[in-house]
């Protein structure tokens, strides 16, 4: 796969948070990226933020003792630019780890929408990238598996989620109707 230009490098991130809004069924997910004086606000489908916190707690409990609590080192330093704030849908995301620096390197490119034509010529779709040391990113697995638990219960039967009002499950043949609680 080809490796795309990416318009923000923050660098290494002072902090990474995984955040929700809204009720389960409803939410919105997001993570929030700061290093030096930059902001950034990358939002994610929730299949996205529960693979990225599955794939980051699998890598990091395949690592050996030594491996996890060897120092980070990430290879750039955090954004050396001024204040700026950067707000964007994830479609692309990309996650490697740098066993030199014993740090994980990430990029998110913005969502296609599909509608180039309407879009301003020469407008440049939104991307960045950044560094994380080893102990971000198994908060990161930690807070984003807990947050996509806390949605709506799957059915047994099924596998989709149960609403608040109910569920007509596929595999009954919609003749039960599954409740929560």
């Amino acid at each position: 796969m080809e490796e795309k230009q990416v318009k923000y490098s923050l660098g290494r991130l002072s902090q990474v948070e995984a955040a929700t809004f809204g009720q389960p069924g409803r939410r919105t997910f997001r993570l929030e990226l700061s290093a030096g004086s930059a902001l950034c606000l990358l939002w994610l489908e929730k299949e996205q933020l529960f693979q990225l916190g599955v794939y980051l707690r699998d890598y990091i409990g395949g690592l050996s003792a030594e491996e996890r609590a060897r120092e980070s080192a990430p290879q750039e330093p955090t954004w050396p630019g001024g204040e700026t704030s950067i707000d964007f849908r994830a479609g692309q995301m990309f996650l490697s780890h740098d066993r030199e620096t014993n740090s994980f390197y990430m990029q998110a490119h913005e969502r296609d929408s599909g509608e180039e034509q309407d879009a301003p010529s020469g407008q440049e779709a939104e991307s960045v990238s950044f560094w994380i040391t080893m102990a971000q990113a198994s908060q990161l697995a930690e807070e984003s598996l807990r947050i996509c638990a806390a949605g709506r219960p799957a059915c047994f039967l099924c596998g989709q989620p149960i609403n608040p009002e109910g569920h007509v499950c596929p595999r009954a043949n919609g003749h039960t109707v599954l409740e929560v609680g």
